[in-house]
């Protein structure tokens, strides 16, 4: 407890210490006040005083007396906020007295210091972070992005990723590292992120020119249908829709989405292309016949042999978990593969040969895969020290020196 007088001998000292010391204890008291109105006035009064303390030392020890308090005069921190930038950092950081107004306006006109402190903030509304994106400041947009607990406007992240994410590779990860990134937007960003890679030199060095074109092709398709597989599914865009109208559905990336069992999308794209609601889409899917499902993919604009291929891919994925078994993967487009090798004597037709040569692709990479996942299994067997079977000397083979 600290008498009046000594209150007031503080305030009046000519050390800006012991000033500083009475600065914080008005600010408390004026925070903890339960008395008469007339002593909370004088309380407000002796902290309005204060602002116009010479040294930056009182003010801030007044700053700090208000920081973390929810009912603090929101005058005086709005002028604690135009004070010396080391005490309007702490203000715009910490206190949550602050209202969106106040930031916004804050943020219109202040240093790139302040932005980072209002960036830095525990909660941060949307209004707040597409103001401070506004400014343009690249480092301050990546600290915004990069926390996964600030909304962000659907419009305004994909205008980031229109304008600046194709360049800029940092801000590229950003943006995919956020659940809310619009599909579309997500979309280019893994195509950029495909054209980074494509040209990078230590990729390029390390790949075959061929094999790299299938790993990023591949990566491409699957990336298109997992993100369209997460809208479907979660009911979010049409995302389907949108692709079907920027011509980006092909015969492939529908045999790529129905392989790894991104059935709701393969759904959705159907929909799209025959303009059949998707839950008449999904009964032909799960139990419609041959002529149901030639009639459905030739709405599509598919042709006979294409839509035949597909036809018989989805009778095989009925009888198998293509979601998360990659021996089932494996297994169903082996079948495929040599049914149409069988089919038409190992001369595949010109409108196949696309659809052949993906599910060839696939094959292989399935295929190791697929073995992966058996080495592992007979290494962890339990009987693994099952003795190896001894070579005879005449079946070694002579190797010559290198």
């Amino acid at each position: 407890m600290v008498a009046y007088q000594d209150f007031v001998a503080l305030s009046r000292s000519g050390d800006s210490e012991e000033r500083g010391q009475a600065a914080h204890l008005a600010a408390q008291a004026y925070l903890l006040h339960s008395g008469p109105a007339d002593e909370h006035a004088a309380l407000y009064a002796s902290l309005i005083g204060f602002l116009d303390d010479p040294s930056v030392r009182v003010r801030g020890a007044l700053a700090y007396g208000l920081l973390h308090a929810l009912e603090a005069p929101r005058p005086i921190l709005l002028a604690l906020l135009q004070d010396s930038e080391v005490i309007a950092r702490a203000v715009a950081q910490y206190s949550p007295a602050l209202i969106d107004a106040d930031l916004i306006a804050l943020v219109r006109k202040a240093s790139i210091t302040l932005l980072h402190a209002v960036a830095l903030r525990e909660r941060i509304s949307a209004r707040v972070a597409e103001a401070v994106i506004g400014r343009g400041v690249r480092s301050v947009t990546l600290k915004v992005l990069q926390r996964s607990d600030v909304p962000v406007p659907a419009a305004l992240l994909a205008t980031l990723a229109a304008e600046r994410g194709e360049a800029d590779a940092e801000l590229r990860g950003a943006l995919l590292d956020r659940a809310d990134l619009p599909a579309g937007a997500r979309l280019a960003m893994v195509e950029a992120a495909v054209a980074s890679l494509r040209l990078a030199r230590i990729v390029k060095g390390a790949v075959a020119p061929s094999r790299l074109e299938r790993l990023l092709r591949d990566a491409m398709d699957t990336a298109l249908t997992v993100i369209g597989e997460g809208e479907a599914t979660s009911g979010g865009t049409p995302f389907a829709s949108e692709l079907v109208a920027t011509e980006r559905v092909s015969a492939r990336v529908m045999l790529h989405a129905v392989v790894n069992g991104h059935v709701v999308f393969f759904a959705d794209c159907l929909s799209a292309l025959a303009g059949v609601p998707r839950d008449k889409v999904f009964t032909i899917l799960e139990t419609g016949g041959r002529p149901a499902l030639n009639a459905l993919l030739s709405r599509c604009g598919l042709s006979a042999a294409v839509s035949n291929l597909i036809a018989r891919l989805i009778f095989h994925a009925r009888a198998a978990d293509l979601a998360d078994d990659i021996t089932a993967r494996h297994f169903v487009v082996t079948a495929l593969t040599e049914e149409l090798i069988v089919e038409h004597d190992g001369v595949i037709p010109p409108e196949l040969e696309d659809a052949f040569a993906y599910l060839s692709e696939q094959n292989v990479a399935l295929a190791r895969r697929a073995a992966r996942g058996v080495m592992s299994a007979f290494a962890g067997d339990a009987n693994a020290e099952r003795p190896m079977p001894a070579i005879e000397l005449d079946q070694r083979l002579a190797l010559p020196a290198a």
